[in-house]
């Protein structure tokens, strides 16, 4: 049954006797109603067809689907069952139930006789407890239209957290009462001189709950003491003056103290650490953020700081860290910030290195688990979406070890990638998409499938080489098979060559 078209792979999957169900205006929908809901313009949309309510008058006869939440399993499982006369979804709760709806979407098949499920038993449940998407709106700004599609995309492939890069050398996207300048000074940059844009705080709860009724939480960064460019447009007093020794400028223009950067380069920004003035700042920018985002993390950042010296980092690490826990949030950092040494107990670590770690990275990684944190995984070279699928892509970046192509996006083993971290270790995955050239949703679509589905996978399935179907060979079979669902659910995927698509 692994020829089945189900991205991410099932934890067990078994064919069952008899004929497939018929899905036809006849077939009524039972149980949980907010899952019903799901089902029906899920059904809709792929089918056209419009299922009924049990309560309907002439439903006496009619064919079931009923999606019922029974308490059973680990947290965001489910069971799913078709047999010719029924369907039945059940979840441990509500996410688990969402999750199979998505499963039983993934399994509807058309043809001239009409649309048909096979008859199949289903029992998954996911790898991780962490399985992220990251959109960097600060490069280029996406706007609440834009975010929200991107994050049903992902929650259909049963990923849960959506990070928002809210800040960067380029602008800064998120309104603060206490801190107004920000937008009010640098909202209108984007790479390139690109128009800008800004959440306001209405937009930012909008999205939040958009998210939550799609079982994903927010997770928001305020990336420092680097990549703070545009802090420094906004309030000078607290950024230091660009430090261009050894920068990567990306081919870009070099930067000017206190006027709107365009490029892509990094490394060359700094808070000016230690300060009372930058420690007001940073209190005052988490704390409103703590209280904005009901989500239990806040990710600061920390990575490519080469304009801040190593005993400054390490300071600013500490305190930012313990005062975002003080907040009653478990920090996040990219791995750069394990060098600290003093990370707040329970910070989280975000592993941005390649497959196969560059030197040091697999260290700092570790330093989280030792100060009682655990792991995110987005190596570089397999899950960053904004890497360039192959030479001939019009979008993208090619630095991390070249183009990523849909075979390398999938041949990973999260337990592999940083030794000596155990599988309670690592907390999730995550797969970034880094905006220098995505500009609309059709770019965020062309860079991001079919990859993303191999992030997916990676994220919620067993591991490698522990359940029949668990390969490369298997995956691209699969994953050709989603193309009906995708094209009907608007999403603009190439047709990697690397892939044998249904269309």
């Amino acid at each position: 049954m692994t020829s089945l078209p189900l991205v991410p792979l099932p934890a067990a999957v078994t064919s069952a006797d008899g004929p497939p169900f018929a899905l036809d205006r006849g077939v009524r929908i039972t149980g949980d109603a907010s899952a019903a809901a799901v089902l029906h313009r899920l059904v809709a949309t792929r089918t056209g067809v419009h299922l009924g309510h049990a309560d309907d008058a002439d439903a006496s006869d009619a064919a079931r689907i009923a999606v019922t939440v029974d308490g059973a399993g680990p947290a965001e499982s489910y069971r799913l069952a078709v047999r010719h006369d029924g369907i039945e979804v059940r979840g441990a709760d509500a996410a688990g139930l969402f999750y199979g709806i998505q499963t039983l979407g993934q399994l509807i098949t058309g043809s001239a006789s009409g649309w048909t499920v096979p008859a199949v038993d289903i029992d998954d449940a996911p790898r991780f407890a962490y399985r992220g998407v990251m959109l960097d709106v600060a490069r280029h700004f996406h706007d609440v239209a834009t975010v929200t599609a991107f994050l049903e995309r992902a929650a259909s492939l049963k990923f849960n957290v959506l990070h928002l890069h809210l800040s960067d050398d380029q602008a800064w996207r998120l309104e603060l009462h206490s801190r107004p300048e920000l937008t009010a000074r640098t909202a209108a940059g984007a790479v390139g001189g690109d128009p800008g844009g800004l959440y306001t705080q209405a937009d930012y709860r909008s999205i939040i709950e958009h998210a939550a009724a799609h079982h994903m939480t927010v997770v928001p960064e305020f990336d420092m003491p680097g990549h703070t460019h545009a802090v420094g447009i906004a309030y000078p007093e607290v950024a230091a003056a660009p430090a261009l020794e050894g920068w990567d400028a990306a081919g870009g223009p070099t930067p000017v103290a206190g006027e709107a950067y365009t490029g892509i380069g990094v490394g060359f920004s700094s808070l000016r650490i230690g300060d009372d003035a930058t420690d007001a700042f940073v209190a005052d920018v988490f704390t409103e953020l703590a209280a904005l985002t009901p989500g239990p993390y806040l990710h600061f950042g920390g990575d490519e700081a080469h304009g801040t010296p190593p005993a400054d980092f390490a300071a600013f690490v500490e305190r930012t860290s313990a005062l975002i826990a003080s907040l009653g949030k478990t920090p996040i950092a990219w791995h750069e910030a394990g060098a600290a040494g003093d990370l707040a107990p329970g910070t989280v670590g975000q592993y941005w290195s390649f497959v196969r770690p560059a030197e040091g990275a697999a260290d700092k990684a570790r330093a989280f688990v030792t100060a009682g944190g655990r792991v995110i995984l987005s190596p570089a070279d397999a899950v960053y979406l904004d890497m360039k699928p192959d030479e001939t892509a019009a979008l993208g970046l090619t630095w991390a070890n070249g183009p990523t192509s849909l075979e390398r996006a999938y041949r990973w083993e999260p337990a592999d990638v940083v030794e000596g971290l155990s599988e309670d270790d690592i907390l999730g995955v995550e797969a970034p998409l880094w905006t220098e050239t995505v500009r609309t949703l059709d770019d965020i679509d062309a860079l991001t499938f079919p990859r993303i589905a191999a992030a997916a996978e990676a994220a919620w399935s067993p591991p490698t080489g522990r359940a029949p179907g668990r390969t490369w060979e298997s995956f691209r079979s699969r994953v050709g098979g989603l193309g009906p669902l995708w094209t009907t659910l608007d999403i603009r995927f190439p047709a990697s060559p690397e892939v044998s698509w249904t269309l």
